[in-house]
């Protein structure tokens, strides 16, 4: 279980985090929701021990990540972040294999090969092994970051907005790939999601953040509703139901010529 206490982050006099405390539970998909400046990736980052914070705690079943050596918080958990950036020219083989530097340091033992076929499998993109990073596009790429945090084989996986530059059909995917990882084998997923009806679709648990806090949370039933959404978003919205699948409509009324 993920437990923040008193969680604040604090740029100058911006409160980005502003005293959250919450507990994610083991296993299944957990998905964050919120305009924009919520503090859904500084909260992300925290978490990861990526970003100090200003006060409070996180822990991790219990141990606070703040007392961990580093090698052993990247075996707990792992971390994709939205600005993936490499200067050096990689084959997707070699930045995969990335996953597995908290085990080998570097150095590949056939376990670890194993463990980067395994995460390419997985994510259907097998066939991209011997093809270098850059001649990628956006969506490959993306999918490849996904297979180097899977590689790393880590109970918690915290995704910072995993489906950024992927098309509807991969986008679709991904999600369920996700829904797939957790259920399966038995992953923590935590995500920042702007799509919220994918949130919907494959969410055990939703976090809606605003201004910092913790505005909305609970089940995706609870936390789907007209009222919750328009007033955490500050727009109108609709819920249907189809095929037992609740859709949230944001665009408003259709115009006709």
């Amino acid at each position: 279980m993920i437990e923040t206490r008193g969680l604040t982050k604090r740029y100058g006099e911006a409160v980005v985090v502003d005293n959250v405390s919450v507990r994610i539970p083991r296993a299944g998909v957990t998905s964050i929701i919120g305009p924009n400046g919520a503090g859904k990736s500084t909260f992300l980052s925290l978490i990861s021990r990526l970003t100090p914070p200003t006060s409070g705690a996180v822990t991790i079943d219990g141990t606070n990540i703040a007392s961990v050596q580093g090698r052993h918080l990247a075996k707990l958990l792992s971390i994709l972040r939205q600005d993936n950036h490499f200067s050096v020219r990689l084959t997707v083989s070699d930045l995969v294999a990335f996953g597995r530097y908290p085990y080998s340091r570097g150095h590949l033992t056939p376990e670890d090969h194993q463990q980067v076929d395994k995460a390419l499998a997985y994510l259907g993109i097998a066939g991209l092994k011997a093809r270098y990073v850059d001649e990628l596009s956006g969506g490959q790429r993306q999918r490849v970051f996904l297979a180097m945090v899977l590689c790393q084989d880590t109970d918690y996986l915290l995704l910072d907005e995993p489906l950024n530059s992927l098309d509807i059909k991969h986008a679709a995917i991904t999600m369920q790939l996700l829904r797939r990882a957790a259920d399966e084998l038995d992953k923590t997923i935590v995500t920042v999601l702007h799509d919220i009806n994918f949130a919907a679709a494959h969410s055990d648990r939703v976090i809606g953040m605003k201004d910092g806090r913790i505005f909305c949370d609970g089940r995706p039933d609870d936390v789907f509703t007209t009222d919750c959404l328009s007033n955490l978003f500050e727009m109108e919205m609709s819920i249907q139901v189809w095929q037992k699948q609740t859709i949230i409509n944001y665009f408003g009324p259709s115009r006709r010529d």
